[in-house]
């Protein structure tokens, strides 16, 4: 049987519903302080942040994410705000010492022909 915290009585407790997280609630008929024996911890686990922000930098999207974690996408993007909110700044170098350069060609539209053409 649970204790009050506030008179710590063991006797006469009964049960007074459940919290949000689903952990039962008792209230103390001696005094009549209603509380949680042991409350759950709030938020999520460390373990699924790490987990969402890998699949982040992997290149996964925060919907995606949030569905295979079971939250909500915003929770996951508050995940990434507060990791990227604690990455020190990372120090520019002064000097460019070597470039690499690829060629990209990158095709806007198409060929417009006509829907009849005839040789002529």
């Amino acid at each position: 049987m649970p204790t009050c915290p506030k008179c710590q009585q063991t006797e006469r407790q009964n049960k007074a519903g459940r919290t949000e997280s689903g952990a039962q609630r008792y209230k103390c008929m001696r005094c009549g302080h209603k509380y949680t024996p042991e409350p759950k911890p709030r938020g999520y686990p460390e373990e699924m942040r790490k987990q969402a922000l890998q699949m982040y930098v992997d290149g996964m999207n925060l919907r995606r994410i949030a569905r295979h974690l079971g939250v909500h996408h915003r929770t996951v993007s508050l995940w990434i705000q507060a990791y990227a909110a604690r990455i020190s700044e990372v120090p520019l170098p002064e000097e460019v010492k070597e470039v690499e350069m690829d060629e990209l060609f990158t095709f806007i539209g198409h060929k417009k022909t006509g829907s009849t053409s005839s040789p002529l």
